[in-house]
């Protein structure tokens, strides 16, 4: 996992041959003219997903993991906060894994939370257990999703 502001994204570029493409799209759009809806960057390979969602407590949020796409999560209309374990930590599965969209979501619990601001990031491996939108009211985010196999 990493959280770092969109200013600082060239020093992570290097860990990833599509990293670089999907932190120029995040910084060269204006996100928050974004509609909700995908974005194709590279296809199948970079893709975003623009979404609003209501936030959620603690409680509530799920945990997720995925297994062929690396995410790149950035709040666009309000701090949110996310919670984070290893995904092999994880232990108690709610839906498991669809290999169609590459995701399972799990009912676990955690006291490791990060809050991101509008124009930081927060990057989640396929090693990362995460919990996303925690948040008061709506929440506008951008998600850009980067296929792992180069």
């Amino acid at each position: 996992m990493i959280l770092d502001s969109l200013a600082n994204a060239p020093l992570y570029e290097n860990l990833h041959p599509r990293l670089a493409r999907a932190f120029a799209f995040l910084r060269e759009t204006n996100l928050a003219a974004l509609a909700d809806g995908r974005v194709v960057i590279d296809g199948d390979k970079i893709f975003a997903n623009m979404q609003t969602v209501a936030g959620k407590t603690p409680d509530a949020a799920p945990f997720e993991t995925h297994r062929k796409y690396i995410d790149i999560q950035v709040p666009v209309s309000a701090p949110e906060t996310m919670g984070w374990l290893p995904a092999g930590d994880l232990r108690r599965a709610t839906d498991a894994y669809d290999d169609s969209r590459d995701v399972a979501f799990w009912a676990d619990k955690t006291d490791n939370f990060i809050r991101v601001l509008p124009g930081q990031f927060a990057v989640f491996f396929p090693t990362d257990g995460h919990q996303p939108a925690i948040a008061a009211g709506q929440l506008k985010k951008i998600i850009v999703k980067i296929l792992v196999e180069k």
